[in-house]
């Protein structure tokens, strides 16, 4: 094909063997598509293309992936809100007929396993560094690391006794998005393993929750996409050692950390075991 159709919000390009969606960047766009920019989906990827009536005269142009073809859609898990789902491009109804032109062509090319789930993914997800604001932690992810740095202003007890978490992808055996629009919602890593973690995501140092603002979709389900590619790729490689380079902490970060977890000893959450273990800890990485 190599044709292009503009529509509300994104721009489809037909290259022979893949769609480029370029999303606009606009005030009124979306803000995960503005987050996304471009994604390249292969015809693989694809498991069916549907045409149907839109709202307000419009008609929406559906690409349906495959079942593990895209790292993102993976880790949304169903809980996209439909104007948000990247894989529909919405037009004004007079071009309909020039939509189901192009539908009729993508189904053509459409391969013989579209029904089956795929084997890896094929559509790749964000590229790290990535990083975003919980609402009781900085989450930080490099490509190879996950790491969680605790704010004390929302996290629980049990996250600060426990520490700053770092996490390579290679203990990992996936990840758990439950979306910020709903209540209680957080990002869990999954420990490979199968070890036993805390229900509530509140008390698990492996996630962090959202709320108030804190890990909106357009910046936490990319990342937690990157990082289940990441996931997924590592158990497919040989693993190799990785030297873990030694580093010293900010001395008013520690700081501020002994304070905090004096506060937390005074008001009686701490016991006095934990609080001079805790400290000693701290005060051993400067």
């Amino acid at each position: 094909m190599g044709d292009v159709l503009a529509g509300i919000h994104a721009t489809w390009e037909f290259e022979p063997d893949a769609v480029l969606i370029r999303f606009e960047r606009g005030i009124r766009a979306p803000k995960l598509f503005q987050a996304l920019r471009e994604r390249r989906v292969p015809h693989e990827a694809l498991a069916s293309v549907t045409l149907a009536p839109g709202k307000r005269g419009t008609v929406v142009l559906h690409a349906v992936p495959r079942a593990g073809a895209d790292p993102l859609m993976e880790a949304a898990a169903g809980q996209l809100k439909e104007g948000s789902d990247p894989y529909r491009l919405v037009l004004p109804a007079e071009r309909e007929t020039l939509a189901e032109y192009y539908a009729d062509e993508l189904r053509s090319l459409l391969g013989p396993d579209r029904s089956e789930p795929a084997e890896r993914f094929l559509v790749a997800a964000p590229e790290a560094p990535l990083q975003f604001k919980a609402y009781d932690g900085k989450a930080a992810f490099d490509g190879g690391q996950v790491s969680f740095r605790w704010f004390w202003t929302g996290a629980s007890s049990a996250k600060w006794k426990a520490g700053d978490q770092t996490f390579s992808v290679r203990e990992l055996s996936g990840v758990e998005w439950r979306s910020p629009d709903i209540l209680d919602g957080y990002l869990r890593l999954l420990r490979r393993g199968g070890d036993s973690q805390p229900a509530q995501a509140d008390h698990d140092p492996a996630a962090v929750v959202f709320g108030l603002g804190y890990g909106p979709v357009h910046e936490s389900l990319p990342f937690a996409a990157a990082v289940l590619e990441a996931v997924r790729a590592s158990e497919r490689a040989v693993p190799v050692p990785v030297p873990v380079a030694a580093g010293r902490r900010d001395p008013a970060d520690i700081a501020d950390r002994i304070r905090h977890l004096g506060e937390l000893h005074q008001a009686g959450l701490v016991t006095d075991e934990e609080f001079a273990a805790k400290k000693a800890e701290l005060l051993a990485e400067l």
